[in-house]
C-alpha cells in the first residue's frame, strides 16, 4: 500500500456514521482525492491510504497523523481557498473537508517524499537540544548579522500568507449563569441539569457534534440508549431549550479573570461556498457567573525508538477513525499499550475485519475482561514486553518486540501501530484560570486542586474513574452551580454502562528508551524533542522544569504540552532523582489551541484598525474649510483659514477675536466620566489631590490626579450635580486611562465604596463659548438658568435647556475669558452649535480651533498634561500646590509626594520664558542652559514645553521646565540652536491678564 498515493480505499463497509453517497472532492499536494461529507482532512487522507502528511520541525523526519483531535502535533498543513485565503499550520484532525479544498504539506522541499531538509536527521548528533545557545555565541557580532536572520528564516513550519486576509470575522459579547466547556458525556450531563433548573446556560465544544468519546465508544449505554444516541438526543434537547446556547465547532481558548472566557466559533471553514456576508469565525467573549470545565483527558503516546513513524497513532484516534468515520488506520495493525483502554480499539478493529497481529502490553500480569476478550478473538496478547523500535521510514512497516527485562527480539510486520500510555487530564483551562493543580500520586497525574475562580471541573479532566462517576459528579455540579445563581432543580440520576475506566498507565520513557540509550524516542513530536534531549538538559544544569522546557522546547508553542508535558516531566524527574511534584509543572498558557489573528483582530482592521472619531459638529467644521489635526483617534478642527490666510494668520485672528468679542470652540472630545453613588465624594477624595466633600452642589473645581509615585497623571474640571453625582472631565487623550485608573482603584483598593463609574464622553457634545460677549450671546437661547454673576458665578454648573434641548451648562474657561461650556446630548450637538453661531455671528462670534486654544491657554499659564508635564512633574513643580487639600490625610500619590527627592532643591519647575527678541519663537523641546559658553556636551538645566506667537501680547511666549525655576525669576538663560544662541528671561507663567479680572466678564 502506498503511503503517499491513493491505492484503494481504507473505508470499512458498514462502519462509521458517514453516508457513502455524499462524496467530497479535495486535493492534497496537487493530487485529487475523494472523501465523504463529515470527514476531517485526517480521516479522508487515511481513507485514501495516506499516512505521510508532513515533515518534522527540526530534523525534517517523515511525520504522520497521531491523533483525532486538537491535540494533534504532527499533521499540520496549509489550507488554500484562493490566493487571498491561505492558512498555515492547520490541524488536519479538526479541518473538515469540503468540495474544492486545497491542501499542501509543509516544511519540505522540493517535495514531501523527497525533502532536502531531511539531511538534518543525519547530522542530528551535532544538533542536540540547546545547541544554538552554544554554537552561535562566537563571534559576537555574527549573532545579529548572520545567525539570527537565518534562524528566523528557517524557523516555523508553515509559510505566512502573502496576501491580505479578505475574510470577515464577527464578535459577540455574552453573559450566562453557567458556562460549560466541553460537550462530552460529563459536559452534556452538567448542562442538562443546570438548564433544567432554569439557569441561562452556554455549552461549547470544539467538535462539529457533541459526545466526546461517546462518538467512538461502541460499548456504552446511558439511560438504556447507546452512548452516541443519548448524546445526540441530549444535544438536540438542549438546542431546543430557550435558556441554552449550544456552540459546536467552538473552542474555549482562554480563561481570564472574573470568569471571562474567550471562545472562537468556526462558522464557514467547513463550507465549500460560504456566502459573501458569512463570517469565517466568530469571537465569543463570555462572562459567566459559574464555569464548569468538562474538558476531558488526552491520551498519551508511548515513548520508544522511532515512535514518530507515519502510521503510528494513538489508540483512541484509531477507534475514532473506525467508529465515527468508517476508516481503518491500516490492514495489519499492531497495538502497544500500558493500560486497558487500547484493548477496546484493538477489539473494534478486529471485529471490523482488520488484522491485529499482536497487542504488546508493558504490564507484567494485567487482568481485565477486555484482555480476555481480545485473546478470545484470536489476538496475540504479549504482556511484560515492550516495543523497542519501529521499522520503516515513510510509514511504519514493522515493530521489534522484546521482554522488558531483556531477552530475544521478535519482529512483527505491521502497516500501522496504535498505542496508549494512559490518559492525562486536560487541566489547561483550569491552569489558565490561575488554579493550582495537585499531584495524584496513586494514579500519577495532575488534577485540579485549589480553585482561583468560581468554577468546577467534572469528568475525566477531574480524574473521574469511569463514565458513571463522571456523569454523577457532572449532574451534581450542574445542579449545585445553578442553585448558587438562584435557580433550583432536581438532579435526575443517569445510569451508564460500559466505557473504559481511566486506569493507571505509564509516564516517561518506555523500556528500551531509558537513560542508557541514545535512540530517538520522541517526547514532543511538534518540537522534535526526544527523551535524551530532556536528560541532556538535566545534565546541563537545568533543574527547574521551566528551564528544561526552554532548553529543549518541550511543550512549547502551539502544542502547549498536550501529549508531551507529563512524559517530559517524568523523564526529568527521573534524571534528577526527585519526585515529580518537587520538579513542578510548567504553565499552560492561552490559547489552548491556536487562534487566528482574524478572530482576535475582528473588525479592527483596514479603516477600523485605528477608528477615526469625529465630533457631532465635524461636518460643520469641514464645511467652513477647517484644517484638522489628529488628537488620539479624534479629528479636531485645528484652525479655520479664510481667503489669503496661512495658519499663523488664521490663528492670530481667532485669538484676537476671543479676547475682544467671543469665540466658539468644539470641546466634545474632552473625556467625561459620571461618578455616581452614596460614596462618590469619598471616592474622588481618594483619587484627586483636591478636597471634594464640601464642594457645593452646582459648583465646579479643577482637580489634579496623581500616580502612586506622586507625579501628575491627569487633570480636569469636576462638577457636582447632586450630593451623589459628579460630572468629571479629563484631557482628550487621557479619557481611557483615567477611566481604567478609576476602575482599577475602585475594584482593587476601594471596593468598600458604593460608587458606579460610567464613561459618557460620546454622550455629550460640548460647545465652548468664550470671550467678553459670551453671556450676551447665549442668554437668549438658555431656559431655566439665571446667568447673572451672582446666580451663576465662575466655576458653576447648572442644568436647564438651551434651544429647547436639555443642557448641563458649565461656567468655566480654558482661555481666561468669561466662558461657558454647553453640554447637550450628542444628537443635538450640531443643531445647538449652529443656533449659537447664528446668534453670535453679528456680535463677532468667531470659531476657533485647537491651535488658538493652545495659544490662549498658554497666555494664561494653564498647563496641558503631557505637554507641560512629562511623567516626572509633581503639582509643586507645576505651581499647583494650591490644588492640594491642606487637611487631606490620604489620596493616591500622597506618599509619593512625601519622598525627600520630590521636595528637594534642584527639581525642574514650570516657569514662563520671554525671548529678549520678542519676535523669536522658541522651538518646543529646545534645551535650556545657564551658560552658553560651556564646552559640548553642555549641561542642560531644562527644556521648552510650550511656545507660541501671541498676537494679544504682541510677542512670543513660552513655558518650560527649568531646574530651580522659581528661584530664577528675572534671570537670563540661554537656548542653544543651530542658528545661534537665543536669550530668554525667566518669568511667571501668566502672560495676559495676570490678575484674572476678565474671568468675570
Amino acid at each position: 500500500m502506498s503511503t503517499t498515493a491513493h491505492s484503494g480505499s481504507n473505508r470499512i463497509a458498514g462502519a462509521g456514521r458517514l453516508v457513502p453517497a455524499k462524496t467530497v472532492r479535495f486535493t492534497f499536494d496537487g493530487q485529487s482525492l475523494t472523501g465523504l461529507e463529515g470527514d476531517t482532512l485526517a480521516s479522508a487522507l487515511l481513507a485514501n491510504g495516506i499516512h505521510l502528511v508532513g515533515r518534522s520541525f527540526k530534523y525534517h523526519r517523515p511525520r504522520g497523523i497521531l491523533s483525532a483531535g486538537s491535540e494533534e502535533p504532527n499533521a499540520l498543513v496549509d489550507i488554500e481557498r484562493d490566493k487571498s485565503r491561505k492558512q498555515p499550520n492547520v490541524r488536519a484532525t479538526v479541518q473538515e473537508i469540503y468540495d474544492g479544498l486545497k491542501v499542501k504539506s509543509q516544511n519540505r522541499w522540493p517535495s514531501l517524499t523527497f525533502d532536502v531538509g531531511a539531511i538534518n536527521d543525519l547530522f542530528s548528533p551535532m544538533l542536540p537540544a540547546g545547541f544554538y545557545y552554544k554554537t552561535f555565541m562566537w563571534p559576537k557580532f555574527a549573532w545579529k548579522t548572520i545567525y539570527e536572520p537565518k534562524i528566523r528564516a528557517a524557523a516555523g513550519l508553515g509559510v505566512v500568507p502573502g496576501e491580505a486576509d479578505t475574510d470577515r470575522y464577527s464578535n459577540r459579547f455574552a453573559h450566562c449563569d453557567v458556562l460549560v466547556v466541553g460537550g462530552g458525556a460529563a459536559g452534556l450531563a452538567a448542562a442538562r441539569t443546570a438548564a433544567q433548573a432554569g439557569a441561562k446556560v452556554i455549552i461549547c465544544d470544539e467538535q462539529p457534534e457533541a459526545g466526546g468519546a461517546l462518538r467512538y465508544e461502541t460499548d456504552v449505554t446511558i439511560d438504556g440508549k447507546p452512548g452516541y444516541d443519548w448524546a445526540t438526543e441530549t444535544l438536540a434537547s438542549l438546542r431546543a431549550t430557550e435558556n441554552v446556547t449550544v456552540l459546536t465547532r467552538t473552542t474555549a481558548f482562554g480563561y481570564y479573570a472574573q470568569n471571562f472566557v474567550g471562545l472562537v466559533e468556526r462558522i464557514s471553514d467547513h463550507l465549500s461556498n460560504p456566502g459573501s456576508d458569512m463570517p469565517r469565525e466568530r469571537l465569543w467573549q463570555v462572562r459567566a457567573r459559574k464555569v464548569i470545565l468538562a474538558t476531558g483527558a488526552i491520551e498519551r503516546h508511548m515513548v520508544f525508538a522511532n515512535n514518530d513513524r507515519p502510521g503510528i497513532l494513538l489508540a483512541s484516534a484509531a477507534r475514532a477513525y473506525l467508529n465515527q468515520y468508517g476508516v481503518a488506520v491500516g490492514r495489519k495493525v499492531g497495538v502497544y499499550t500500558a493500560n486497558d483502554s487500547a484493548y477496546a480499539a484493538a477489539i473494534d478493529l478486529k471485529r471490523a475485519g482488520v488484522d491485529v497481529p499482536v497487542i504488546v502490553d508493558t504490564r507484567d500480569n494485567p487482568s481485565s475482561p477486555v484482555i480476555e476478550e481480545a485473546r478470545s478473538l484470536g489476538i496475540d496478547v504479549v504482556t511484560g514486553h515492550a516495543v523497542f523500535s519501529a521499522g520503516g521510514k515513510r510509514r511504519v512497516s514493522s515493530i521489534s518486540i522484546r521482554p522488558n527485562r531483556g531477552g530475544s527480539e521478535r519482529k512483527v510486520v505491521v502497516d500501522a501501530l496504535i498505542m496508549s500510555a494512559g490518559w492525562t487530564p486536560s487541566v489547561h483551562l483550569f491552569s489558565q484560570s490561575r488554579g493550582k493543580v495537585a499531584w495524584d500520586a496513586a494514579n500519577e497525574r495532575f488534577l485540579p486542586g485549589t480553585y482561583a475562580q468560581d468554577c468546577v471541573s467534572v469528568g475525566a479532566c477531574n480524574g473521574s474513574d469511569g463514565l458513571q462517576q463522571a456523569l454523577d459528579e457532572a449532574a451534581a455540579a450542574g445542579s449545585k452551580l445553578a442553585g448558587e445563581t438562584g435557580f433550583k432543580g432536581k438532579t435526575k440520576a443517569l445510569k451508564a454502562t460500559g466505557g473504559t475506566d481511566w486506569v493507571l498507565g505509564m509516564i516517561g520513557s518506555a523500556p528500551g528508551a531509558g537513560a542508557d540509550t541514545t535512540v530517538k524516542a520522541f517526547v514532543d513530536f511538534q518540537n522534535d524533542v526526544t527523551a535524551k534531549d530532556v536528560r541532556l538538559a538535566v545534565r546541563e544544569g537545568m533543574h527547574s522544569i521551566e528551564h528544561v522546557k526552554r532548553f529543549t522546547t518541550n511543550g512549547m508553542a502551539t502544542d502547549q504540552g498536550k501529549t508531551s508535558n507529563l512524559h517530559g516531566l517524568a523523564i526529568a524527574a527521573e534524571a534528577l532523582n526527585r519526585p515529580i511534584p518537587a520538579v513542578g509543572l510548567t504553565t499552560f498558557r492561552a490559547p489552548f489551541t491556536p487562534v487566528t489573528f482574524g478572530a482576535i483582530v475582528n473588525h479592527a482592521r483596514h479603516d477600523l484598525f485605528d477608528p477615526t472619531r469625529r465630533t457631532p459638529m465635524h461636518a460643520w467644521h469641514a464645511a467652513q474649510g477647517a484644517a484638522f489635526e489628529d488628537v488620539g483617534q479624534w479629528k479636531r478642527a485645528w484652525y479655520y483659514p479664510q481667503a489669503g490666510e496661512d495658519m499663523h494668520a488664521a490663528v492670530n485672528r481667532e485669538c484676537v477675536a476671543v479676547r475682544n468679542q467671543a469665540g466658539i470652540f468644539d470641546a466634545s472630545t474632552l473625556g467625561k466620566i459620571e461618578v455616581v453613588g452614596p460614596d462618590a465624594a469619598k471616592f474622588l477624595e481618594l483619587l484627586y489631590t483636591n478636597p471634594w466633600e464640601k464642594l457645593g452642589v452646582g459648583r465646579l473645581r479643577y482637580g489634579i490626579m496623581l500616580r502612586e509615585d506622586g507625579f501628575i497623571y491627569d487633570d480636569g474640571v469636576v462638577g457636582r450635580l447632586a450630593e451623589d453625582r459628579f460630572h468629571v472631565t479629563t484631557t482628550t487623550g487621557g479619557a481611557p486611562r483615567v477611566m481604567n485608573h478609576m476602575e482599577d482603584y475602585l475594584q482593587t483598593e476601594f471596593p468598600h465604596l458604593n460608587v458606579w463609574l460610567t464613561s459618557t464622553t460620546e454622550q455629550w457634545a460640548v460647545i465652548a463659548v468664550q470671550g467678553p460677549k459670551a453671556r450676551e450671546i447665549i442668554a437668549p437661547l438658555v431656559e431655566g438658568i439665571d446667568l447673572s454673576n451672582e446666580a451663576m458665578p465662575h466655576m458653576s454648573v447648572r442644568e436647564g435647556r438651551i434651544c429647547g434641548v436639555p443642557t448641563r451648562l458649565f461656567r468655566m474657561s480654558f482661555t481666561g475669558e468669561a466662558g461657558y461650556e454647553i453640554n447637550v446630548p450628542a444628537d443635538y450637538g450640531r443643531a445647538v452649535w449652529e443656533a449659537v453661531y447664528e446668534r453670535g455671528k453679528p456680535l463677532g462670534l468667531t470659531p476657533y480651533g485647537t491651535e488658538a486654544m493652545h495659544v490662549l491657554r498658554a497666555e494664561k499659564g494653564y498647563i496641558i498634561v503631557g505637554q507641560d508635564t512629562d511623567g516626572t512633574v509633581t503639582p509643586q513643580d507645576a505651581g499647583l500646590t494650591w490644588a492640594i487639600g491642606k487637611n487631606k490625610t490620604d489620596y493616591v500619590g500622597i506618599r509619593g509626594l512625601l519622598r525627600r527627592d520630590l521636595v528637594a532643591d534642584g527639581r525642574k519647575q514650570l516657569v514662563g520664558l520671554k525671548t529678549k527678541d520678542a519676535h523669536v519663537v522658541l522651538e518646543e523641546g529646545a534645551q535650556i542652559v545657564a551658560n552658553p559658553n560651556q564646552p559640548v556636551p553642555m549641561t542642560m538645566i531644562g527644556h521648552v514645553t510650550s511656545s507660541y506667537w501671541s498676537q494679544n501680547c504682541g510677542r512670543s511666549i513660552a513655558m518650560g521646565l527649568v531646574i530651580d525655576g522659581t528661584k530664577r525669576l528675572g534671570e537670563t538663560l540661554y537656548v542653544p540652536m543651530p542658528d545661534g544662541v537665543i536669550e530668554v528671561e525667566v518669568t511667571g507663567t501668566v502672560f495676559f491678564d495676570e490678575k484674572g479680572e476678565r474671568l468675570n466678564g
